[in-house]
């Protein structure tokens, strides 16, 4: 297996942890594939780094979003990086970023890129639209009609 498909095959265990929804196996992949002095240039709303920001991340999601499921849209390799578009789902069942539970369906979409070194994940660069997130729980005006979150039907994009 060369570097590029190593690589992907690292990204893809990680997303499987991820929509198995168990945190002890999501920070299993963590500490399978994460490099302990990963570098995260993405904001997050507490202070921690290495992989213990990735743990913190998902501990995150899946208080606030236990049913959630990340949908894989596009995934480029070339060299030593991985970049990945997904769509992320979920249901606001519980406190998420010091909202509390609506029960609205969202939708949201994120970007990634992931360098790797020595099989590893070193570095990662995130865009994830919190706005989105946000608006569509109630914490941002704007976001969808109540029935419509209710039901989980339209798109509020």
């Amino acid at each position: 297996m060369n570097e590029i498909e190593t690589n992907k095959a690292a990204f893809l265990r990680f997303h499987e942890a991820v929509n198995s929804r168990d945190l002890t196996e999501i920070e299993a992949a963590v500490d399978e594939i994460v490099d302990p002095d990963l570098k995260f240039h993405a904001p997050v709303p507490f202070d921690a780094a290495g992989p213990e920001v990735l743990k913190r991340v998902w501990a995150v999601l899946l208080g606030g979003l236990p049913d959630i499921h990340v949908t894989v849209d596009d995934v480029i390799a070339e060299g030593d990086k991985v970049v990945f578009r997904n769509t992320v789902t979920g249901t606001h069942t519980g406190e998420f970023r010091g909202v509390p539970p609506t029960g609205r369906s969202i939708t949201y979409d994120e970007m990634f890129i992931v360098r790797f070194a020595a099989g590893k994940v070193a570095e990662i660069w995130g865009i994830v639209d919190t706005f989105a997130q946000m608006q569509q729980i109630g914490a941002i005006p704007g976001g969808p009609a109540p029935a419509l979150a209710a039901t989980g039907g339209g798109d509020p994009r």
